[in-house]
């Protein structure tokens, strides 16, 4: 995870517009990951959308619903991003996530751009797989 977030953080700095954008959303997901595995919700809820913030009202509750709903977000073994898209006007960031057991999952983040600073909106599960298959 710590390459993942020193290259994500490298390459911020070598791009503009659409790469720039691309490493932006990119180190907000890896932010808000590594946040998970240190369990600082309150930090993981920043990089929520006010919608989602609304939604589950505390870091706790959002902490909760994590850990219940999403476990390989809360403790990967790997993260990769795969490709960034837009679709209907907004933009997905696919995210590959092998979890402890080793199986991949595959997550489509939304996001949305407040005051010059990409937020998560919401994050779909896409698919899983099984290793052995």
């Amino acid at each position: 995870m710590r390459r993942l977030l020193l290259a994500v953080c490298l390459s911020a700095g070598l791009g503009t517009g659409a790469f720039a954008q691309n490493a932006e959303i990119e180190a907000n997901i890896a932010a808000q990951i590594q946040a998970f595995e240190a369990d600082d919700f309150v930090t993981a809820f920043t990089f929520a959308s006010p919608n989602i913030q609304r939604m589950f009202q505390s870091p706790e509750n959002f902490g909760a619903m994590v850990r219940n709903g999403y476990p390989m977000v809360w403790r990967p073994a790997d993260v990769r991003f795969l490709e960034l898209r837009e679709v209907a006007g907004m933009l997905w960031q696919k995210v590959m996530i092998v979890d402890g057991d080793g199986r991949v999952h595959i997550l489509d983040y939304q996001m949305v751009q407040l005051e010059n600073r990409w937020k998560i909106n919401g994050v779909q599960l896409l698919g899983a797989s099984d290793p052995a298959a």
